[in-house]
């Protein structure tokens, strides 16, 4: 978090109080008076004095008043600082712990069953709406390449990645193949690609490519020909695609029961298209990241916080699992759970490679 020059000179008093109204607001959802805050500091400290400091607190924009109350509740920058300078994440509960341990060892689903399961358990673990996304098939080695004849020029790709993974796709090529020149340019990009990875296929491609084309025999060519329509331009495999759980369990929160809210974050749901450039970030970073209200840069989610963790191998992330649900949220139980979730999960993924 970047604070200004007054920021940093919040008293110990001013820092101990917001933390206090903080942790009280998630608690009860009610805006928090100065006899409240009083009461709960564990300060000697007058009414007036409290007054003042939240007074100062409001003018730095870290809390504000609502119309219908007397008491205060945290802003986004409020929460903020709370959860930059404040909140004291520890290791989630043994008891806790061990139900995820046993939870994941239970589970037998594999590519987006599996995926599929651990969104539905982040959802039941926090009672908010739990996302994950698929692994990206970039890092998983290529077992199996195999090509199907269609109409028009067109050519089914069956693509397995790992153990289990399957993904098709279809390639318009510039003439048509028979079933022999399919079956021989498979089988020439079985043998030279068969366990690398998308990138050290696409590595591959560009060195044969750079070589002499009077080396190549016709089935070399043909091979490396459909292997440039099929990995050469690295798009549809480098698209996240995402399983969210638990939408419904946003319904009963207060912060978004307002009917319009609602739709319009199902729709985003639906739609993916705000959520996709949020968890690509979160792919690309280190650790838990915490996007609270207008951070997300996207105002369907100005009322909503997103904690998310990326999933892999260390230092080697395919995919990237969180939870969504208001700003108003148990950061100190849910942090703990994702970053725990998202190793669980990564750990998962590589046992069965």
């Amino acid at each position: 978090m970047t604070h200004d020059g007054r920021e940093d000179q919040l008293s110990e008093r001013a820092q101990h109080l917001l933390r206090v109204l903080v942790e009280s607001y998630i608690r009860d959802g009610q805006p928090v008076g100065s006899r409240s805050l009083s009461r709960e500091s564990g300060l000697q400290l007058s009414s007036a004095t409290i007054r003042n400091v939240m007074a100062d607190l409001e003018e730095l924009g870290f809390v504000a008043s609502p119309h219908t109350s007397a008491g205060r509740v945290p802003t986004d920058k409020g929460y903020r600082f709370f959860v930059d300078a404040l909140l004291q994440v520890r290791p989630l509960p043994a008891a806790a712990a061990e139900e995820i341990e046993r939870q994941f060892a239970a589970l037998r689903e594999s590519g987006k069953d599996l995926v599929s399961t651990v969104s539905e358990l982040l959802s039941s673990l926090t009672r908010l709406a739990g996302v994950v996304t698929l692994p990206r098939a970039t890092q998983a080695s290529i077992t199996q390449i195999e090509f199907v004849s269609l109409s028009e020029n067109r050519v089914l790709v069956v693509l397995v990645y790992g153990d289990s993974e399957v993904q098709n796709r279809i390639i318009q090529l510039e003439r048509y193949y028979s079933p022999d020149e399919l079956k021989r340019a498979a089988q020439f990009l079985n043998e030279h690609f068969r366990g690398r990875s998308l990138e050290q296929v696409r590595e591959e491609i560009l060195r044969q490519l750079s070589e002499t084309r009077a080396h190549m025999n016709q089935v070399m060519l043909d091979a490396i020909s459909m292997a440039q329509h099929v990995f050469g331009t690295g798009g549809q495999e480098g698209e996240l695609e995402y399983v969210i759980k638990g939408e419904t369990n946003l319904m009963s929160l207060a912060e978004l029961s307002s009917v319009e809210r609602l739709r319009r974050l199902f729709e985003a749901f639906s739609e993916k298209r705000d959520f996709l450039h949020l968890l690509d970030q979160s792919l690309r970073a280190e650790g838990v990241q915490i996007f609270i209200g207008h951070e997300s840069g996207y105002r369907v989610l100005d009322d909503c916080s997103v904690i998310t963790a990326p999933y892999g191998s260390p230092g080697s992330a395919v995919g990237v699992l969180g939870v969504i649900g208001p700003t108003r949220m148990a950061y100190e139980r849910v942090i703990p759970i994702v970053d725990m979730t998202a190793k669980l999960l990564g750990a998962a993924l590589n046992s069965r490679r």
